[in-house]
C-alpha cells in the first residue's frame, strides 16, 4: 500500500487538515492475456492467435478513439490510467464511448487496472506534470505485460509524442514505442480506411488549433457557463427542452418543446420558436438546450405555407399567430452523432493550403447544417455518400467542424442508400460475434435440438391442446400461437403462448448484451435485421408447426357465454404447434372457404380428417367471437381505433420494384391484435402486484389539445364536431364522423388523430405514480409488451419479471428502478430509431419504383388524390393507391396560379390565391374563381424529385380536379373480406351487453375488472397501431 499525505490549509476558518490518500497494490490483477499461464481465464480475453499487443497512451486514447474502433485492429490494451484521463478530460459521452468499446464482444481489446498491479505502477514524482507520469506509468505498464507473458509476445505503444518515442523506444526490447501513423502503415498497410480516419483525425486537431490562435471575429454570441443555465432553469429565466428542425424551413424554423421546468411556474404552454440560424446559436437538430425568451413584441409565427427547404423567407403566411419565439443561451447536452454527407461539385470546392482541402460537405439530413471537414479525397469522392463526424464548433465559425469517417458508396446505389437510413439512425447492423453464437444451441440434421428432460416442471400441452399460430405470409419469427378449448365445466380456455426465449437467452451473456444494444429488431422494405442469431429468430425461438418449443403461456378460463375471465394462469410450457397460418389463410378459413385445403401443403390431410378440420375452424370462429367481446368490454371506455395505410413493397428479382401495394385489413389482424393486447395487459397487472417499483409496463399520454386542432377545423369543414377532451370522447366523434358517400372522409380523420398523438413510451413504475400509467389508445389502466420477445429486448424483460413472480424464474438478475428506467430511455430511442428506419426505407423504394417511369405517359404515375390540408400556396394530398402523403403546389415560384377548365383540366396562369380556413380560392386574371375543397377528390401526376445532397423525393402536381376517372378498389370498412365480422359480432352482442348491463347498476363504483378491455369497433392491425401510437406521422409540409 502506497500512502500520500498532503496538508490543506483553510483561510476561511484559520486552520489546517491533513488528507491521506492510501493506494492498494496487488499482485493478482488479471492480465486478460490468453497466453498467460498464471492469471484467472474468466471474463473477455484477448485473442491467442495476435502477433502483437498495442497500448495507446493517454493522447492517441483522447483524440484517436474512433480509429482504435475499427474491428479490424486487435489486441488492444487499454491502461487504467489512460482510460481515467479520459474520463476527466473528455466528459462523460467519449468515456462511456470507450467503456461500450471495451464491452463489445466483437472487438478484441481489454482494460487493464495497471494502476492496482504492484509491478506494473510507478508512483508520480513531486513537480512531474500529470501527462509525463501517465506516460511513464503505461510505459512501465507495457514492460511489465511483455514480461509478465514470459515474453512470448511483443508489446507496442503508441503515442504522438516524439520526446516520448525518442526516450523509450530503445529502452527495453521487444518493448516498441512508435507513432500511430507508423504503426497503423506498418502493421496495418491494407488496412486503408483506419489510416484515412487517423489523418483525417489529424487534420482536423491541426486546422482546430490554427483556428483558435487566429482568433477570428465572433459569428455567434459564447454560450453561458452551465452554473449560470441551471440557476436561470430553476429560477425561470431560461426554459430547457430539446431542438426540433423544421426540415422543410432547416434555416428558418427550429422548435423547443419545453421539459423540466424545476418546478417552476411559467405561462409558456406551447413550443418555443427559434427563427433563423443566428438565434439558433450554433445549435444542432437534438440538442438539449437552453432558451431565452424574447420580448412580446419579437415573437413570431410559424409559417403556413408549402415550401421546398428554401433558405429565403419569401413564403410568409400573413394568417399564422404568433408563438413564444426566442434565442439558445447555451446547450446543455450535445447529442451529436454520425451524419451522411455528400461532398459539393469540383467547381465549388475550396482549396486551403497544398496538402489539405477544407471542403464544406453537405448533409443528406436537411436540418444539419453544413460541416467543414479537411481531407485531400474531396475530388475522389464527389458521387459517394460518406460519413462525417461533428468535432467542435466554435463562436468564430460560420459552421461546424469536423472529420471525415468512411464511404457508404456511390449515391442512388441502393445498398449504400440503405446505409444511409441505418447511419442517420444510429443503427448498427454488425454481425454478431463468435463469442454471442458460441453460446448458441445446436440444432443441425446430425445433432437436431429436442426438449430436455429436466424441464419437466413444464406444463405439456403438446398432447392436450390445439395450438396455431396465425401471422403475415413468409414470417420466420414466429413470436406467438393461440389456443382454445371447450373444458369439461363447460367453460372456454384461451391459451396465448409466447415463445421462451428468457430459456436460450440468460441475462448478462454476450447474447443478452447484444440483444440489449439493439433493444428491437430492424424492419425494413426488403430486409430485417435481427435482434437476436438467427438460430434463435428463425429456428430455436420460432413457434413453427409441427416441432416441439419453449413457451411461456396466459392461459385464462372464461364463461361461455359472456367471455366473463374467471381466472388466469402464468408459466413455462412445452408447445407443437398443429398449423402455421398466414392471415389470408386465416380469414378464408373463418369466412368458410375451404379453398386452403388444396393450396397450403400443411392443410391437405384436413380434406381426409373432418373431425380435424371442424376442431381448426371451431378453434378460429370462438376466438374471433371471443376477440370481439373483449374489443365491446374496452370499446365501452373509449379505446381509440386510429387508422392508417401500410404499403407492402412488391419486389421483383434483383430488387426490382413491381408494385407498391396498401395491405387490405383483414378481421384476422383485428382477432389475433385483441389476443395479443389480452396477454399484454394481463401480464402488466400481474408484473406490477408483485414489482410495483421496478415493473416495465408501457404508458400512452393523452395528446396535447392544440395537435388537434387541424382535426377539428377539417371535421368542422364536412359538418361533423370532434370532441377532443378524452379518449372516449374523442372515439365517439370519430365513430359518427362517417360520410357514406365517401369512406376515406373518415379514414383520413382517423390518420389525423393518429397523428396528433403522443408517443408511447417503456417506463420504469417507481419513476411514475399510478394514474400516470394509462394508456391512452387502448383505454387500458395497466399495458406493457410481453408478446414478442423475438423481436423486441422489452419483451424479455418482461418475462423475466413475469417468470420470477411466478416463481419459474430467477429473481437475483432482475433490475432495480434506476437501472430499469435507464434501459427504458434506450429502448424508447431504439424503437423511434427503428420506426424513421422503416418509414424511410418505404420512402426510398417508393421512389425507386417511380423513378424509372415517365410521368407523362406512363399510366402508374397518374393517381387518385385526396385533399386533406390547406395551406396558404398549395394543399396537402393523400394518395390512397399508393400509401403517399404529399404536397402540391397552387402557385408555382414564378408567381402563376393553378386554375381549372370545364372540363376539369389544370393550367398555370396569372392570378391569386385566397385561404380561407376549408378551402383555398383560385382567382385569375380573367376574374374566374376555382376553389379546393378539404376532401375533394383530385387526380394527380407523380413524379420524383432528385436530389444529388439528400433523399430522392415524391412530387405531386395537380392535372384535374376531379377525380381519377381508374380509380382503383381501396381498403375500407366496406371491405367485403369483413362481412363476416359483422356477423359475429351480432352473435356476440346479446350476450355482452347483458353483462355490461349489469355493470351498469354498479357504474359509479370503480368497478376495475370490466374497465380493463377496452377498444373501439372496427378494422385495425395490430403491427400498424403500434407503430402508430408510437409515431405520428409527419406529412411533407412540415406544417
Amino acid at each position: 500500500m502506497l500512502k500520500t499525505e498532503k496538508i490543506l490549509h483553510l483561510k476561511a476558518r484559520g486552520r489546517s487538515v491533513r488528507a491521506v490518500r492510501e493506494h492498494y497494490l496487488r499482485e493478482d490483477v488479471r492480465c486478460g492475456s490468453a497466453l498467460c499461464l498464471t492469471c484467472p481465464r474468466d471474463g473477455k480475453l484477448l485473442s491467442e492467435d495476435l502477433t502483437h499487443y498495442v497500448v495507446p497512451d493517454c493522447q492517441i486514447l483522447q483524440d484517436y478513439l474512433e480509429v482504435l474502433e475499427f474491428p479490424e485492429l486487435r489486441g488492444i490494451i487499454i491502461m487504467q490510467t489512460a482510460c481515467q484521463s479520459v474520463q476527466h478530460q473528455r466528459g462523460r459521452r467519449q468515456y462511456k464511448r470507450l467503456c461500450s468499446l471495451l464491452r463489445d464482444t466483437r472487438h478484441d481489446c481489454i482494460l487493464f487496472s495497471n494502476e492496482f498491479q504492484n509491478h506494473a505502477y510507478l508512483p508520480r514524482e513531486m513537480g512531474e506534470s500529470a501527462l509525463a507520469w501517465q506516460t511513464r506509468c503505461i510505459y512501465n505498464s507495457c514492460v511489465w505485460y511483455y514480461q509478465h507473458c514470459q515474453k512470448k509476445i511483443p508489446v507496442v505503444m503508441v503515442t504522438e509524442d516524439k520526446s516520448v518515442i525518442r526516450q523509450y523506444n530503445t529502452e527495453t526490447q521487444e518493448v516498441y514505442v512508435v507513432s500511430f501513423q507508423i504503426y497503423l502503415e506498418t502493421f496495418w498497410p491494407n488496412l486503408k480506411g483506419a489510416l484515412e480516419l487517423y489523418k483525417s483525425l489529424k487534420e482536423t486537431h491541426r486546422e482546430r488549433e490554427l483556428e483558435s490562435r487566429e482568433g477570428n471575429g465572433k459569428e455567434y454570441p459564447e454560450h453561458l457557463p452551465l452554473e449560470i443555465l441551471e440557476a436561470g432553469i430553476k429560477s425561470g429565466r431560461y426554459q430547457q427542452g430539446v431542438l426540433s428542425v423544421n426540415k422543410h424551413r432547416a434555416q428558418l424554423e427550429g422548435f423547443v418543446r419545453l421539459q423540466g421546468l424545476g418546478g417552476k411556474e411559467t405561462d409558456i404552454q406551447s413550443d418555443i420558436l427559434i427563427y433563423g440560424t443566428k438565434p439558433r446559436n450554433r445549435a444542432i437538430h437534438g440538442d438539449l438546450v437552453a432558451v431565452e425568451l424574447l420580448s412580446r413584441s419579437e415573437w413570431k409565427g410559424r409559417n403556413g405555407a408549402l415550401c421546398e427547404n428554401e433558405t429565403d423567407e419569401k413564403a410568409v403566411d400573413a394568417q399564422a399567430e404568433v408563438m413564444p419565439t426566442g434565442r439558445v443561451v447555451g446547450i446543455l447536452q450535445r447529442n451529436w452523432r454520425d451524419y451522411v454527407a455528400t461532398f459539393p461539385a469540383k467547381e465549388d470546392i475550396e482549396t486551403q493550403g497544398k496538402n489539405a482541402q477544407r471542403v464544406l460537405v453537405m448533409p443528406w439530413d436537411y436540418r444539419i447544417p453544413k460541416i467543414r471537414i479537411s481531407t485531400q479525397q474531396a475530388e475522389a469522392l464527389q458521387d459517394y455518400r460518406v460519413v462525417v463526424r461533428i468535432d467542435s464548433w466554435e463562436s468564430t465559425s460560420l459552421y461546424p467542424n469536423g472529420h471525415f469517417v468512411r464511404v457508404l458508396g456511390r449515391t442512388g446505389n441502393l445498398e449504400a442508400e440503405i446505409a444511409t437510413i441505418l447511419v442517420e439512425n444510429s443503427i448498427s447492423v454488425n454481425p454478431f460475434s463468435e463469442a454471442q453464437l458460441a453460446e448458441m444451441p445446436s440444432n443441425t440434421p446430425e445433432s437436431p435440438w429436442q426438449v430436455k428432460p429436466e424441464e419437466g416442471d413444464r406444463l405439456d400441452l403438446r398432447k392436450t391442446h390445439l395450438v396455431f399460430s396465425i401471422d403475415p405470409k413468409g414470417c420466420e419469427d414466429v413470436d406467438d400461437a393461440l389456443s382454445i378449448r371447450k373444458l369439461p365445466s363447460g367453460h372456454l380456455e384461451l391459451g396465448v403462448h409466447i415463445a421462451d426465449v428468457t430459456h436460450f437467452v440468460p441475462p448478462n451473456t454476450y447474447t443478452d448484451i447484444e440483444a440489449r444494444s439493439r433493444a428491437t429488431t430492424y424492419y425494413l422494405a426488403d430486409r430485417r435485421y435481427d435482434m437476436l442469431p438467427l438460430i434463435l429468430s428463425a429456428d430455436l425461438c420460432s413457434l413453427l408447426g409441427g416441432v416441439d418449443r419453449y413457451a411461456v403461456s396466459v392461459i385464462w378460463e372464461m364463461d361461455s357465454s359472456t367471455y366473463e375471465i374467471r381466472r388466469v394462469w402464468y408459466g413455462r410450457t412445452i408447445i407443437r404447434s398443429s398449423y402455421k397460418l398466414s392471415y389470408e389463410v386465416a380469414q378464408q378459413l373463418m369466412d368458410g372457404d375451404l379453398e386452403p385445403l388444396n393450396t397450403e401443403m400443411e392443410l391437405h390431410p384436413l380434406k381426409q380428417d373432418p373431425v380435424r378440420l371442424e376442431q381448426l375452424l371451431w378453434a378460429v370462429g370462438k376466438l374471433t367471437e371471443v376477440a370481439h367481446a373483449t374489443r365491446m368490454r374496452r370499446d365501452m371506455s373509449g379505446a381509440l381505433e386510429l387508422e392508417g395505410v401500410e404499403v407492402r413493397v412488391q419486389l421483383g428479382e434483383k430488387h426490382s420494384i413491381d408494385d407498391l401495394v396498401p395491405k387490405q385489413p383483414l378481421q384476422m389482424h383485428e382477432t389475433i391484435a385483441e389476443c395479443m393486447i389480452l396477454a399484454n395487459h394481463w401480464v402488466a397487472k400481474k408484473i406490477w402486484e408483485c414489482y410495483p417499483q421496478h415493473a416495465l409496463l408501457r404508458l400512452h399520454p393523452p395528446a396535447r389539445q392544440e395537435f388537434f386542432q387541424e382535426l377539428k377545423e377539417c371535421a368542422k369543414a364536412r359538418g361533423f364536431s370532434i370532441d377532443t377532451r378524452s379518449n372516449k370522447a374523442l372515439a365517439d366523434s370519430l365513430d359518427q364522423a362517417n360520410d357514406p358517400s365517401d369512406p376515406l372522409v373518415n379514414q383520413l380523420l382517423r390518420m389525423m388523430a393518429t397523428q396528433a398523438m403522443s408517443n408511447a413510451r417503456y417506463f420504469s413504475t417507481g419513476s411514475y405514480t399510478e394514474d400516470e400509467f394509462y394508456h391512452y389508445g387502448l383505454a387500458l389502466e395497466k399495458y406493457t409488451h410481453f408478446t414478442s420477445p423475438i423481436r423486441r429486448y422489452a419483451d424479455i424483460v418482461v418475462h423475466r419479471l413475469l417468470l420470477a413472480a411466478v416463481n419459474k424464474g430467477p429473481k437475483d438478475n432482475l433490475l432495480g428502478n434506476k437501472d430499469l428506467e435507464e434501459l427504458c430511455r434506450h429502448i424508447n430511442v431504439r424503437n423511434r430509431a427503428a420506426q424513421h428506419c422503416q418509414k424511410q426505407s418505404t420512402e426510398l423504394f417508393q421512389c425507386m419504383f417511380f423513378k424509372d417511369k415517365d410521368p407523362d405517359s406512363d399510366q402508374r404515375c397518374i393517381s387518385d388524390a385526396v385533399i386533406y390540408g390547406i395551406r396558404t400556396n398549395g394543399v396537402l394530398l393523400f394518395l390512397p393507391r399508393y400509401g403517399i402523403k404529399g404536397a402540391a403546389y397552387l402557385k408555382n415560384i414564378d408567381g402563376l396560379v393553378l386554375a381549372c377548365k370545364d372540363n376539369g383540366r389544370c393550367h398555370w396562369m396569372p392570378g391569386s390565391l385566397q385561404r380561407l380556413p376549408d378551402r383555398i380560392v383560385v382567382t385569375t386574371q380573367e376574374a374566374k374563381s376555382f376553389s379546393y375543397c378539404l376532401f375533394d377528390h383530385v387526380t394527380v401526376r407523380i413524379h420524383v424529385q432528385s436530389s444529388r445532397f439528400h433523399p430522392d423525393s415524391i412530387r405531386l402536381e395537380i392535372i384535374r380536379n376531379r377525380p381519377h376517372s381508374s380509380q382503383e378498389a381501396l381498403p375500407s370498412a366496406s371491405n367485403p373480406q369483413l362481412a363476416r365480422s359483422e356477423l359475429v359480432k351480432e352473435v356476440t352482442r346479446t350476450a355482452v351487453e347483458a353483462q355490461l348491463a349489469v355493470e351498469g347498476a354498479e357504474e359509479l363504483k370503480p368497478v376495475e375488472h370490466y374497465q380493463e378491455y377496452r377498444q373501439t369497433q372496427g378494422q385495425s392491425l395490430y403491427s400498424m397501431l403500434e407503430e402508430l401510437w408510437d409515431l405520428a406521422l409527419l406529412d411533407v409540409s412540415g406544417a
